[in-house]
């Protein structure tokens, strides 16, 4: 079965699409001391619609954190154009918020403290009311209003995580940025946690682009999957559609002839690229 969802050039390169996120012939090299530049991503191109869920793989080294921290404006990209919603990224901003594995919250800050921190620095117009009612909502949106008043260190890594998402969407951004936000979770948290995030995206709907090694999250989470060849000089390899309807339930999918199709699809291509890397 054919999974690629956009047209290849000659060059093998991902023609782009009219999209909310647009991506276009991206480079990011650094200097060496040899004058040498390392290329680290190679003529990336790729579009994100304003309500999708995109995932990104590839080995280690593929420049995945490094694209994601571009469109984050966290990175300068040495040549091409990073553009959402017809505006050009060059620094951060709050229309597109981060959330990271490590999930970098103040210790010194309850839970209602760290997402109220967000908020203030934001939603500067807001009221007081107006701020205490986002966190609230938010709050419960990650089902974590009875731990609104824990330290970090009190609460799980999997609460730790939430905390972290309900901060980056109580400030209403336009596209959420996650680099393996569920990569230091133990596999049951980390499962119910896909799953919470989903159904939040679910009924907050915008443009989502995350980080995983994880194909099986890939799947379940995503609208496209995109995979990435190997670095350094990396570029966008294939982009694979996900043919199940929304909402998703992860056990009749996972029993489905597509699926695994889908699956065996993306790990060949995977397995493809460690061989060459060895």
């Amino acid at each position: 079965m054919e999974y690629t969802s956009l047209p290849i050039n000659t060059q093998n390169q991902v023609l782009p699409r009219p999209g909310f996120l647009e991506i276009e012939n991206l480079v990011k090299s650094y200097p060496t001391p040899d004058k040498d530049n390392f290329v680290v991503l190679d003529g990336v191109n790729l579009t994100i619609g304003e309500d999708e869920y995109i995932s990104v793989i590839g080995h280690s080294g593929c420049g995945k954190s490094t694209l994601l921290k571009i469109v984050a404006g966290l990175e300068k990209a040495t040549s091409g154009s990073v553009r959402l919603d017809g505006k050009e990224i060059r620094q951060p901003g709050a229309e597109r918020m981060m959330v990271f594995q490590n999930y970098s919250l103040l210790p010194w800050l309850t839970v209602r403290e760290n997402i109220r921190l967000a908020v203030d620095e934001v939603l500067k117009n807001a009221n007081r009311a107006e701020k205490i009612s986002i966190v609230n909502q938010h709050l419960a949106m990650v089902n974590l209003t009875a731990a609104a008043d824990k330290y970090p260190d009190e609460i799980s890594g999997g609460m730790k995580q939430r905390v972290g998402i309900a901060r980056a969407l109580a400030i209403r951004p336009k596209m959420l940025l996650m680099d393996e936000p569920f990569g230091a979770l133990d596999a049951l948290t980390r499962g119910k946690l896909e799953h919470q995030v989903l159904d939040i995206w679910e009924n907050n709907r915008q443009a989502v682009m995350m980080i995983t090694h994880d194909v099986d999250e890939a799947i379940y989470m995503s609208d496209r999957i995109v995979l990435m060849t190997n670095g350094p000089a990396a570029s966008i390899g294939e982009i694979l559609e996900v043919p199940f309807e929304r909402p998703r339930d992860r056990a009749a999918m996972r029993n489905s002839k597509e699926y695994f199709e889908l699956r065996n699809h993306a790990l060949n291509f995977l397995d493809r690229y460690f061989a060459q890397d060895e």
